[in-house]
């Protein structure tokens, strides 16, 4: 078997990134995103690029460190809140925008990457979601037709993998990060804990290792908190 096994994660996207291709990238937020391969990426130097991610990270940390650079070039996304340079760039014109529901975006991913190339749905019926798509009545209700995504490629952050690929994500973190590493054409993963072939209990493996191409082992992260929300304290009696 070929070793899936990369010493750092410009390694790990070695002859796979170009130009305009497509990329999703796992996590919710900061939660279980690919922070070591989206620094590899804005290294690169790659641009023109087309995005699927729930979000667009925060300004100067996650896919907002590519938007800084100006790397991305279209958002495919459902929330785009927390990033002000994302808002900056969209009305400008710089930036291209396709919004999604985020369960039609979870769902236009899963769909992909299980060989569906497309689904009806309810959500966004009667909505600029549905401008220019096709609808259709099931049961007098009417549905709207959305496309599976397929990428170029897949990055996502999983907690523990084996040297063959096979994934267990931690808890929120498993958010977009499996149906994710379905849909790439070449999917590569970053990983906290990586263990030997068969240390992994075979119920607990989230994603299959036949759908992961490459990975990448970094075993210390910055646990980030997106806001830090506080209460005054009261005063003592």
């Amino acid at each position: 078997m070929a070793n899936k096994v990369y010493p750092t994660a410009e390694a790990a996207l070695s002859g796979v990134l170009r130009d305009g291709m497509t990329i999703m990238a796992g996590g919710f937020g900061l939660c279980g995103i690919p922070e070591k391969l989206i620094h590899a990426i804005r290294d690169s130097g790659v641009s023109g690029l087309t995005a699927i991610s729930n979000n667009a990270g925060v300004d100067g940390a996650g896919l907002g460190l590519l938007l800084e650079t100006r790397q991305i070039h279209k958002m495919i996304s459902s929330y785009v809140g927390e990033n002000k340079l994302f808002a900056e760039l969209y009305l400008k014109g710089e930036l291209e925008l396709e919004f999604n529901p985020q369960g039609t975006l979870a769902e236009r991913i899963r769909a992909g990457g299980a060989g569906v190339p497309a689904f009806f749905t309810k959500t966004g019926v009667g909505t600029l979601v549905a401008e220019g798509k096709e609808t259709r009545e099931f049961a007098g209700e009417t549905y709207v037709m959305e496309s599976g995504l397929v990428a170029d490629l897949a990055i996502v952050h999983a907690w523990k993998a084996d040297r063959e690929g096979n994934l267990v994500y931690r808890k929120t973190a498993r958010n977009f990060n499996p149906v994710m590493a379905t849909a790439g054409k070449m999917t590569v993963v970053e990983v906290e804990e990586l263990v030997e072939p068969g240390a992994i209990d075979p119920d607990h493996i989230h994603t299959p290792g036949i759908f992961v191409q490459r990975i990448v082992h970094y075993p210390s992260y910055e646990k980030r908190i997106e806001q830090r929300t506080v209460r005054k304290r009261e005063p003592n009696p």
